[in-house]
């Protein structure tokens, strides 16, 4: 089973030169955070500054902490770039496959931590101290997904995590304009967009891999959701608290403002469902056919859990934000 995976990635990684000019931007003319942030160099970067303030001063304190914690996650690029290295098929001896596709999407990403983490230093409402404490243990604990090195797996993790991101960061979005902060709002816009098109891209090579493999991929799918997607920053912490300290209130915080709910989780499944057609998928194994039909009986399950899911309450005081 390992071999066949590997020797499906070699054969996609044929085409990574077509995969990256359809799914990145170009380095030379892609937006940087330097296009977003008031310029240092200008006459008016003190004025600018106190304005950017000013609008931040109508941030609510659950926005704050969601934004925060979305800034932590996008900060753990390391871990990220690292883990989908050690992926079955991915590897550096072949720097022109799939390695260049990892780089050159950790390269984008980057730039998403950059720019939010300028923006909340620039904001004056947040502990950065506090918050580079949280993104360094973040970095220091690593991740569990539950996908071992399997390159099925992690893609079908990669897909569903790019549209959550997406959903969030488009969320937050929404909620700046609302709150009328319209410089934080395009900010938070454009990295959705990122977002969006990386999630393409993911979901473009599960495509290709069920077209190749469709019974191993289905299978791989129906354990992933069994083990349920788990966000990267499920280990999210505070200074003094234990691994994952924080994590569940930054979630609680993500529902009460409806950034990113169960409803998005089920949401997300069920057009991961249609994009790749599991309802009509045929000639597969015993043990597949058993996969699409959990995946197909499962959004309608969790819709009854979402359904009697309570709104959390607002409980918790983080050292990231100042009051």
């Amino acid at each position: 089973m390992k071999q066949n995976r590997i020797e499906v990635m070699s054969f996609l990684s044929k085409k990574i030169e077509d995969i990256i000019g359809e799914y990145l931007n170009n380095v030379d003319t892609n937006w940087q955070p330097a296009d977003l942030l008031p310029n240092s160099s200008s006459e008016n970067f003190i004025a600018d500054i106190k304005e950017l303030q000013l609008q931040c001063k109508e941030l609510p304190y659950d926005y704050l902490a969601v934004l925060v914690g979305d800034v932590i996650t996008e900060e753990a690029l390391p871990t990220y770039e690292s883990w989908l290295m050690e992926v079955e098929g991915i590897t550096n001896s072949e720097p022109q496959g799939w390695a260049k596709w990892v780089r050159m999407w950790t390269a984008e990403e980057n730039r998403h931590g950059d720019l939010l983490n300028k923006y909340l230093y620039l904001s004056g409402r947040v502990n950065m101290r506090q918050m580079e404490i949280s993104t360094q243990h973040l970095i220091a604990d690593g991740m569990e997904i539950g996908a071992a090195k399997d390159p099925y797996r992690n893609f079908i993790y990669t897909s569903f995590q790019e549209l959550a991101t997406n959903i969030s960061h488009r969320r937050t979005a929404s909620l700046a304009k609302k709150h009328g902060n319209l410089q934080l709002s395009k900010i938070c816009g454009i990295i959705a967009a990122d977002e969006a098109r990386h999630a393409k891209a993911y979901k473009s090579f599960v495509t290709k891999i069920f077209e190749i493999d469709p019974s191993e991929m289905m299978i791989a799918f129906e354990d992933m959701m069994r083990k349920k997607i788990v966000m990267p920053a499920v280990f999210l912490r505070q200074q003094g608290e234990k691994i994952g300290g924080a994590f569940a209130h930054f979630s609680d915080a993500a529902q009460r403002l409806g950034v990113y709910t169960a409803f998005d989780y089920t949401s997300i499944l069920e057009s991961l469902i249609k994009e790749w057609n599991i309802g009509n998928m045929k000639d597969l194994s015993s043990a597949a056919e058993k996969g699409r039909d959990y995946l197909m009986a499962l959004p309608d399950r969790f819709k009854r859990v979402a359904e009697r899911g309570l709104r959390p309450a607002m409980e918790y005081e983080y050292n990231w934000i100042y009051r």
